[in-house]
């Protein structure tokens, strides 16, 4: 009789457990959407149309009429019409290319601005490091990292709008040893470099792992533009950094 009574609580165990392996897989299975659901969207061109390529795009999280432009000469441009009408608003800086942006997700009104466009083609507009807005672009200050020249990639952290990660390529013509990943705790007051691998390899590319902020991947890159020609460019692989 025990052992009857022990068969069936293991084959009950069994099927909870399927279900819930059956439901668990249910979850992370990508959603499907109907096609028909999309088909009558069109893309269009809501400009700046004379704000040359870009590399550096973001929104506004709770706010789909706000984003921001960056381009790799022209500045900085803000649209609070979902692109209808576009507003110049970083001409009053020294420095015109922008690689990239990045608003804080608990502030709105906090905007970070990475200077120098971070792509290695056949002319290049270089920065002089990192710029923040705490009135949502009205008003900037220049905080710091003026010789990462190229920057990739900015984050903010979800829930600290004073915890920032800056991913700088550095010098495109030569080595220099502000590149790397950068880290400030205190809004762009001060700066500690959390990876580094040599002055001829740069960051390129930062990112959090999906809900957890105190893990970041850093993609790192070492090149260099010779005057004369685009070399063969090498990626020398992803880092996954821990951080607190």
């Amino acid at each position: 009789m025990k052992l009857r009574r022990f068969a069936f609580a293991l084959l009950v165990a069994l099927f909870a457990l399927a279900g819930s392996v059956r439901l668990l897989a249910r979850r992370d299975a990508p959603k499907q959407y109907d096609p028909k659901l999309f088909q009558e969207l069109r893309w269009r061109l809501i400009g700046p149309s004379r704000g040359g390529r870009v590399l550096a795009v973001t929104g506004v999280r709770g706010q789909p009429e706000i984003f921001y432009f960056g381009s790799v000469g022209g500045g900085v441009w803000k649209t609070n019409d979902a692109g209808r009408t576009w507003k110049p608003v970083f001409d009053s800086q020294s420095i015109a290319s922008i690689g990239a942006i990045a608003v804080a997700p608990s502030d709105s009104k906090v905007i970070y601005v990475g200077s120098g466009e971070a792509d290695m083609r056949s002319s290049i507009s270089y920065g002089n490091g990192m710029y923040k807005s705490a009135d949502g672009g009205k008003t900037w200050a220049h905080i710091g990292l003026e010789d990462s020249r190229q920057i990739g990639r900015i984050l903010v952290d979800p829930r600290d709008a004073n915890k920032v990660f800056v991913a700088a390529l550095g010098h495109a013509y030569g080595p220099n040893q502000e590149r790397g990943v950068f880290r400030s705790r205190d809004g762009g007051k001060s700066w500690q470099k959390i990876l580094f691998h040599d002055e001829n390899t740069g960051a390129i590319d930062v990112a959090f792992e999906p809900g957890n902020p105190k893990t970041i991947y850093a993609s790192l890159w070492q090149t260099r533009r010779p005057p004369w020609s685009v070399p063969s460019l090498e990626r020398t692989g992803k880092r996954a950094l821990s951080v607190d």
